[in-house]
């Protein structure tokens, strides 16, 4: 079971807890980095910690919420070793970890709704990265990072 970084802006908040509530029920460790109130903040902020989190321990899955998922997205994939898939479906938490061994999931709490986003949230955690030919791919990915 991997350990789950959490973070989320203020428009993330509530979802975030949500989240947070079924997986502690789950029993998964949990580093929650933020945000703890529905107080206006800085989306990078928070992505920059779990994407850097997660890039530092392939064992952490990372969860980003804010207001559409976007900003974390690209915030989060800014980070060498992350990789964040904007997911609005089952089928894209999944494929996301088979195919591109997606390690952090970004939400939209204003585009979903809560039992929709933790259903994307067990399914993205469930799912494994199948490697062989999707590996070669990967690797490509990482190799962006360098130019």
């Amino acid at each position: 079971m991997p350990r789950v970084v959490m973070g989320a802006d203020h428009a993330g908040y509530k979802l975030k807890e949500a989240i947070k509530e079924f997986l502690e029920a789950r029993r998964y460790p949990i580093d929650d980095k933020g945000c703890h109130d529905d107080q206006s903040v800085d989306y990078p902020d928070y992505a920059a910690q779990v994407s850097r989190a997660v890039a530092d321990d392939d064992r952490n899955m990372g969860i980003l919420v804010c207001g559409t998922g976007i900003g974390m997205s690209i915030a989060a994939n800014k980070v060498p070793g992350a990789r964040a898939a904007l997911c609005h479906t089952e089928y894209e938490a999944q494929m996301s970890r088979n195919h591109n061994n997606a390690n952090v999931i970004c939400l939209g709490a204003r585009t979903l709704k809560e039992g929709v986003a933790v259903r994307l949230v067990e399914k993205f955690l469930r799912s494994e990265f199948e490697g062989d030919r999707h590996a070669r791919r990967v690797d490509k990915i990482k190799d962006l990072e360098t130019c």
